[in-house]
């Protein structure tokens, strides 16, 4: 290729060609699979928030830094992971099917869609109460505003405080490195287990199959894992030496 054609290529040209082809469509005709006919106290949600077509670059997309684009650039979007959902769909399940008369819902956003988490949990049935965990993922994305590096799960309550009640020490803030693309950490629904040890509980959503838990979701594998067993292993991985730093992987 000459140094003219080249210079004509941009990053639009390249990325536009990617986003078509890894953009993750939903199998199924309608959009959800049947949920199931039964009732919960604990519901907890990580719902694959739409954020319009945006995705994360790096300076492989930058023109004057990848001089016609000969080395890969670098493209990272939700769409690319699982089919995702604008908030007006995300409505449209009913969540407050399977919600008991009193139930706590916890699910998992981020800054950009704090306001729509807070508009769905009303539209599920629930009143918002507060920010559950903060989770620190311990690597930045670029940012309009400031480097994001946190996400949340928020707590929302139907009814009553789901009785009986467990463990009331479960920290809010978490620093666990961030693994692969929208993994959550285990930490989180081991808390939720502990809180609520006796209430029927399910994962929407969900991509695991914990013991002791429903789930539901477009990905669920048929093997069932174990909180405590998955935290063990994770455990005994940490404080890994690597050129003289300590780090935690996950």
């Amino acid at each position: 290729m000459s140094n003219n054609q080249l210079k004509e290529i941009t990053a639009y040209s390249l990325y536009s060609i990617q986003a078509k082809q890894r953009t993750k469509i939903n199998p199924l005709e309608t959009i959800y699979p049947p949920l199931p006919d039964k009732k919960y106290q604990v519901i907890y949600a990580d719902p694959p928030w739409d954020y319009g077509g945006k995705m994360q670059y790096d300076k492989t997309t930058i023109k004057n830094e990848n001089i016609g684009f000969q080395k890969k650039i670098f493209l990272s979007s939700a769409a690319f992971k699982y089919p995702t959902l604008k908030l007006k769909q995300l409505k449209e399940l009913n969540v407050a099917a399977i919600a008991d008369n009193d139930c706590i819902l916890f699910m998992w956003t981020t800054g950009p869609q704090m306001a729509n988490s807070i508009e769905l949990g009303k539209a599920w049935g629930f009143e918002y109460k507060t920010i559950a965990f903060v989770w620190d993922k311990m690597v930045h994305n670029p940012g309009r505003y400031t480097l994001s590096q946190t996400e949340f799960v928020l707590a929302f309550k139907k009814g009553r405080f789901p009785q009986p009640r467990g463990a009331r020490n479960i920290k809010q803030m978490l620093q666990v490195h961030r693994s692969k693309h929208s993994a959550k950490p285990v930490i989180v629904i081991d808390g939720i287990t502990k809180m609520f040890p006796e209430q029927a509980k399910i994962e929407l959503f969900a991509r695991d199959n914990y013991t002791g838990w429903d789930n539901w979701g477009l990905e669920i594998p048929d093997s069932e894992i174990d909180i405590k067993t998955v935290l063990e292993s994770q455990n005994s991985a940490t404080d890994i030496e690597d050129d003289g730093q300590m780090t935690l992987e996950l």
